[in-house]
C-alpha cells in the first residue's frame, strides 16, 4: 500500500497511557463514549430496547452538540440514521470485525463511499463518530482541528472530502503499525487511544493556552 509521505508523529505507548489518564481527568464527556460504545454493541446484538440509531445518538447529541445547535434531533432524523445503518449493514458488519492495521487499497472504494453517505446525513465529524461506533477498530474518529494540525490534511471549505478521510485512515494506520500495543493500557482500543492522545495534544492544550 502507498502511504501519504507526511506520516504524523507517532506517540509511544507511554504517551498514549498518559494521554488517557489526562483525558479521563479533564474531559467529563468521556462517560458518553463509554455508554454509546456499549449501547451500540448491545443494540447490534438486539440485547437492548434501544435501536442502533438511538444508541449512536447518545454520542452525537453530546460529542457533536455544535452540529445540532440549529438542527433538531427529530423522529425523522432517528429514522434516517436507522435507515442508513440498515442500508449499509452488511458492509459495516464486515468492517466491524476488522482492525485498521489490515486496511488495504482494495478497501478504499467501499470505505470512502460509506463515509460519504454518513457524512451527508450527519456531517463529516458526526459521520465518522457514527462509523467508529459501528466499527470501532476500523473507522477512526475525525476532528477538523486535529486533522489539519496533527495530520497536515487540507480541509478546503472546512468539510473534508472522502479522499481526505481516506488519507487520514492511511496516516492512522501507519501510526498504529509503529506502536507497541502490548504496552498500552488505555482500555478502549487503538483508535480511541490515538484519538485521546490527539485531543489532549491538539485540542485540550490549545484551550489551556487560550484560558491562560
Amino acid at each position: 500500500m502507498t502511504h501519504d509521505s507526511a506520516v504524523p508523529f507517532t506517540p509511544t505507548a507511554d504517551d498514549l497511557n498518559q494521554a488517557h489518564m489526562e483525558f479521563e481527568r479533564n474531559e467529563p464527556r468521556s462517560l458518553f463514549y463509554k455508554a454509546a460504545i456499549e449501547l451500540v454493541g448491545l443494540a447490534l446484538e438486539q440485547k437492548t430496547k434501544l435501536t442502533v440509531a438511538e444508541a449512536i445518538a447518545v454520542l452525537l447529541q453530546t460529542w457533536n452538540a455544535s452540529y445540532y445547535r440549529f438542527r433538531k434531533f427529530t423522529d425523522e432524523h432517528f429514522c434516517d440514521i436507522e435507515s442508513l445503518w440498515r442500508t449499509h449493514r452488511d458492509v459495516l458488519e464486515g468492517f466491524r470485525a476488522r482492525d485498521i492495521c489490515g486496511l488495504s487499497d482494495s478497501d478504499q472504494p467501499l470505505a470512502t463511499a460509506t463515509f460519504g453517505e454518513f457524512a451527508r446525513l450527519l456531517g463529516p465529524v458526526g459521520g465518522a463518530k457514527a462509523l467508529h461506533l459501528l466499527a470501532p477498530g476500523f473507522f477512526p474518529l475525525w476532528d477538523n482541528r486535529i486533522a489539519a494540525r496533527g495530520y497536515q490534511l487540507p480541509l478546503g471549505s472546512g468539510r473534508p472530502s472522502t479522499d481526505s478521510y481516506w488519507r487520514f485512515m492511511l496516516k492512522v494506520q501507519a501510526q498504529c503499525q509503529q506502536i507497541r500495543w502490548s504496552e498500552v493500557t488505555a482500555p478502549h482500543g487503538r483508535l480511541k487511544a490515538l484519538d485521546e492522545y490527539n485531543y489532549i495534544k491538539y485540542t485540550w492544550s490549545q484551550r489551556q493556552r487560550t484560558a491562560g
